[in-house]
């Protein structure tokens, strides 16, 4: 009996000895696991990200939870610094020609100036960090964007996946157009748009029925011209030409019928007057405007109507072509001086593959932003941060809105899957040698002195027009003209 209690006892100290160990075995550990992630979240990478538009009051909220949500997934954080519209390739330049030090970039063919950067070596070549670390994304992302923003063979960055052509758009005031029964789908050219024009400018004198400003569309995509390099070269090809003969577009035939047209509509008043001096006429929201024109792809009336704070209809005039200019509307470049470019690739095939990331970057946070229908679509709720979209990374892993269609996503891919590739897509003129760059800035200084006052029918063609060529022809865009075509011959050749 002694001998069963001492044994017992031996057992018993044993096993609360052991256990005590146990207890401080666990303890040690839990310590090490937080000593370990504190090491790891101290020591994590923190990407440098500029990107264009207004920064919300909400954006360092958004930012922390985003950087939250990172941390667990790849261990990486980013620094959102968003610079204004009207300042951002200006200061990216700055930026970049500084030597000042970030890793990601947003930058477009329009904003960024991704292939001038490209050029002089701002961006990293990513094309071998897309068989491993970027797979995943570039296989999520359609081939032919990455066909479109090649540069010499080369991949400097992310497009957008989204719509991938972006024909033009007229954009007709839903109430006006159902006041005056106008049907929208009849009015494809620019003079097919006069009785509707006139009939509005009659009945409602305060209205204004086409409004246009400096930048204004160029109007020859409907005839199925692209530009060469940008609309300040006026230098387009026809996209269904396989001879890619590039012509100057103010020299044709269709650009004299536009002009004369504009100036027409000018003169009877369906313009409004300051268009030429006007920077963007989607803000003439205290006015009644019949007519816009614009970009985009399928369910584009939702997208319009917010941006012009009312209901609208929209109506594609241009045929639906994939061009590198459309390819390249949305990019996401890495810095070539970059200290991490693991971390920018791993963040970046994150946001393009990974719904719950690319929803926070562009709703924000759910609950404090934006909650869920019963149909899993974005219902707003504070204006405190707003993303914007095409600047960000992948779309079809969005939620849609409640103002958009549940299938609006599959729309756009049979969009994508019906477009017609461009003659001249993945071609990428190279103007960077002294003697084209000089002619090219000469060109781009005569085409900002013409251009908007031309294109808003403000000025008359009979007498402005010749002045316009002869200064082109002054600051060398034969040239220019005759480089290019040299250029975009032998690019054919080898079969791009």
């Amino acid at each position: 009996m002694k001998l069963r209690k001492a044994l017992a006892c031996i057992l018993s100290a044993a096993i609360l000895s052991a256990a005590a160990a146990c207890g401080q075995e666990t303890a040690a550990s839990s310590s090490a696991a937080a000593s370990t992630a504190a090491s790891n979240s101290a020591s994590a990478v923190t990407l440098q990200y500029y990107t264009i538009g207004p920064a919300g009051k909400d954006l360092t909220a958004v930012n922390n939870a985003l950087n939250e949500l990172l941390m667990k997934k790849i261990g990486v954080r980013v620094k959102i610094n968003y610079i204004d519209w009207d300042d951002y390739t200006t200061k990216l330049s700055a930026i970049i020609d500084s030597g000042t030090s970030f890793d990601i970039a947003f930058t477009s063919s329009q904003q960024g100036d991704f292939v001038g950067n490209a050029r002089k070596g701002a961006w990293l070549d990513l094309t071998s960090y897309l068989k491993t670390t970027g797979k995943k994304m570039y296989d999520a992302i359609d081939p032919l964007f990455w066909t479109g923003i090649k540069i010499d063979g080369k991949t400097y960055g992310i497009p957008t996946n989204k719509e991938i052509a972006t024909p033009d758009l007229w954009i007709y005031s839903k109430a006006l157009a159902e006041k005056y029964g106008i049907d929208v789908k009849q009015y494809r050219t620019l003079e097919s748009l006069e009785p509707i024009l006139k009939k509005v400018k009659q009945a409602e004198p305060q209205c204004i029925p086409m409004a246009l400003d400096r930048n204004s569309e160029n109007f020859f995509s409907i005839d199925g011209y692209e530009y060469i390099v940008n609309h300040n070269i006026p230098l387009m090809v026809k996209s269904s030409d396989t001879s890619l003969k590039i012509v100057n577009i103010y020299e044709t035939d269709c650009a004299k019928q536009v002009l004369h047209t504009l100036r027409r509509y000018y003169k009877l008043g369906y313009i409004n007057a300051d268009a030429a001096f006007k920077t963007n006429s989607d803000d003439l929201k205290n006015y009644t405007v019949l007519w816009h024109n614009g970009s985009g792809g399928p369910y584009s009336d939702s997208t319009w109507a917010n941006n012009l704070g009312y209901p609208v209809v929209c109506q594609q005039v241009s045929p639906s072509v994939i061009t590198s200019e459309s390819t390249r509307g949305g990019i996401m470049s890495v810095s070539a001086h970059t200290q991490h470019p693991k971390e920018c690739v791993r963040f970046l095939n994150c946001l393009n593959t990974d719904a719950e990331v690319r929803n926070m970057l562009n709703y924000g946070i759910e609950g404090t932003h934006y909650r869920l229908s019963e149909k899993h679509q974005v219902i707003g709720l504070d204006s405190g941060y707003r993303g914007i979209q095409y600047t960000q990374g992948n779309w079809f892993i969005l939620y849609t809105t409640v103002n958009d269609p549940v299938n609006k996503w599959d729309a756009y891919r049979k969009f994508n899957k019906e477009a017609v590739r461009s003659q001249a897509l993945g071609f990428t003129p190279d103007i960077s040698d002294s003697s084209s760059a000089a002619q090219a800035a000469a060109v781009v200084r005569v085409t900002e002195k013409y251009y908007p006052s031309l294109m808003t029918g403000t000025v008359d063609p009979n007498k402005i027009l010749p002045l316009f060529l002869q200064e082109l022809r002054e600051a060398g865009i034969d040239k220019l003209q005759s480089t290019l075509q040299q250029q975009i011959t032998a690019w054919k050749a080898k079969g791009f």
